[in-house]
């Protein structure tokens, strides 16, 4: 009867594929608008003042559900230390601590911004096909690029470098550039095309250099997305956002039985 009320608690709490699972989650999402919603509100000077106490007690009333929820999390999970330890324990965590600190430093409850993080559920809530095949081809992409983007920004840290130097060399501090790093600023700004304007050559020489590394600009923004997007054209196996209950794992195939990282039955 226990594993039961267990099994069916799990089954609302960390699985979206049944109608249960997915009203608790979109109820949890709405909850996180809300609660970031109030933090905002309340740091509006005018709304705080003449509604300061009810803002602090709505507050208190969802970290009190997010507690209940962590705490839940923590005893129908088969392996609660797994869960504490992952990327979303942890965010779960944080999410509710602001709110008790503020108890005994004043001003760290606006720190429940935090609780922004927890919308990343959403990717796996909402268990539309669409969406979670181009998530994982997205992140499987980056993951299988990652050599060559690695060098690119090596070659990239290198170049803006060595045009810092010339930069550096080429106008001096008499025209702003004061050191090599400040000239590395500089040349970062102007090949991302940020273009700030605070610091700027004045000899037609640096105006040469500057207006080659804008050129050059154009051309590096273009190569990481191309790199990124020859991967994702490789075609992908359909995957689901089941939660395996021993590891917590997910994004597994959609005929698997068994968890492809430690093996245990799924449900």
């Amino acid at each position: 009867m226990k594993n039961s009320i267990r099994n069916k608690i799990y089954e609302i709490i960390f699985e979206a594929d049944t109608p249960k699972g997915k009203v608790f989650d979109v109820a949890l999402l709405f909850t996180i608008l809300i609660s970031i919603a109030l933090v905002i509100i309340e740091s509006v000077p005018s709304i705080n003042s003449q509604h300061r106490s009810l803002l602090r007690i709505m507050e208190w009333v969802i970290t009190i559900i997010f507690s209940i929820e962590y705490v839940l999390r923590i005893l129908v999970v088969k392996k609660p230390f797994r869960y504490i330890f992952s990327f979303y324990g942890i965010i779960d965590l944080l999410s509710v601590i602001p709110t008790y600190l503020s108890l005994v430093f004043v001003g760290s409850q606006s720190l429940v911004v935090i609780r922004a993080l927890r919308l990343l559920r959403v990717f796996r809530i909402l268990k539309l096909n669409r969406y979670t095949i181009a998530g994982n081809n997205l992140s499987k992409a980056l993951w299988a690029s990652r050599e060559k983007i690695f060098v690119f920004l090596f070659f990239v840290i290198n170049l803006v470098v060595i045009v810092g130097t010339l930069m550096y060399l080429i106008e001096g501090p008499e025209h702003g550039y004061v050191s090599i790093p400040s000239s590395i600023y500089w040349a970062i700004v102007t090949m991302t095309t940020v273009g700030y304007g605070d610091i700027s050559p004045q000899t037609p020489l640096g105006q040469l250099l500057a207006s080659a590394v804008m050129i050059a600009g154009y051309a590096i923004i273009a190569v990481p997305t191309g790199i990124v997007t020859a991967e994702m054209m490789k075609p992908a196996k359909s995957t689901n956002t089941q939660v395996c209950p021993h590891c917590l794992q997910d994004k597994h195939d959609n005929d698997a039985a068994f968890c492809k990282k430690c093996g245990g039955k799924l449900n």
